[in-house]
């Protein structure tokens, strides 16, 4: 019984592990180098093959991924239609700037309108003037008191209407004009004399000028008796722009007043400051037409 000899003989494929390569019938056993090299070249050619497509496919796989980075870039949920070669070139595309950037003058709003200005002078405060119109209405309400509104007096004549060392000064700095009105409460009478002037130097002047005996006369009637014209009454001295502006207030029952009567003290400074306000309103609304022309 002979073995190795039955049975068909093996085929050697180079493709397919474990196949067994053929030999030679011969007696030396020698191997086909020939078949061997065919075969080795066969696998690095396959190799290369292998090789070249995956590089095809990663090339496609890395523009896929360019695209859809591009897509989301732009913000776009949908592939733009446009092709590669419509996408502007690199001259293009505009590089930074390198010129000067624009510069813009710095700008302010002007600066208000100082009232006090409008009633400094005669040349800029030409608004109609009354006593009326100062002192408008027929009381006049500061804080909770309320103060009835008599008689009002306007005149060119300024010594006229002022009384003691008062129409010295008027005179001598060139007062124009004395607008009066009286007020009265419980008992108590108090007379405002505003005097005018053609400029504030002039009114400022007057006002360091008047002494203890500079008073602007009572000014009585419309049911407003007669004060201070024998007794003693409190009086004050002010100025604002071209205005000076004096009060003069008493019992009119021709009482003296004394520093203990500090109701007749209060109505002096309330009708004072309230001239004033009213001053100051001629000089704001003259300011803000002004402004508005």
């Amino acid at each position: 019984m002979s073995y190795g000899q039955g049975g068909p003989q093996s085929q050697w494929d180079p493709w397919k592990p474990h196949s067994q390569q053929p030999w030679n019938s011969g007696s030396d056993q020698t191997p086909d180098w020939a078949a061997l090299a065919e075969a080795s070249e066969a696998r690095h050619k396959r190799r290369r093959l292998l090789f070249i497509g995956g590089g095809a496919l990663a090339t496609v796989a890395v523009g896929t991924a360019v695209a859809v980075a591009v897509v989301s870039a732009n913000g776009n949920s949908q592939a733009s239609n446009n092709p590669a070669s419509r996408l502007p070139a690199t001259a293009d595309i505009p590089g930074e700037s390198t010129g000067p950037e624009p510069s813009f003058a710095p700008t302010s709003a002007p600066p208000p309108l100082d009232p006090k200005d409008f009633v400094s002078s005669k040349t800029k405060d030409t608004a109609p003037l009354s006593a009326t119109g100062l002192f408008p209405g027929t009381q006049l309400t500061m804080g909770e008191t309320v103060y009835k509104k008599g008689p009002t007096a306007d005149t060119k004549n300024c010594a006229s209407a002022a009384a003691g060392t008062l129409p010295k000064v008027l005179t001598a700095n060139g007062c124009t004009r004395v607008l009066r009105v009286s007020y009265t409460k419980d008992g108590i009478a108090v007379t405002v004399g505003v005097a005018v002037f053609d400029t504030e130097a002039q009114a400022a002047k007057a006002k360091k000028q008047a002494d203890s005996k500079s008073i602007v006369e009572s000014l009585s009637g419309g049911g407003v008796k007669a004060f201070c014209n024998a007794a003693v009454c409190r009086s004050t001295t002010n100025s604002y722009g071209r205005y000076a502006y004096f009060t003069l207030a008493g019992f009119t029952n021709g009482n003296d007043v004394t520093p203990k009567d500090t109701a007749v003290f209060s109505t002096g400074d309330d009708l004072a400051e309230f001239t004033f306000r009213q001053i100051r309103r001629r000089g704001e609304a003259q300011a803000s037409a002004a402004a508005n022309e």
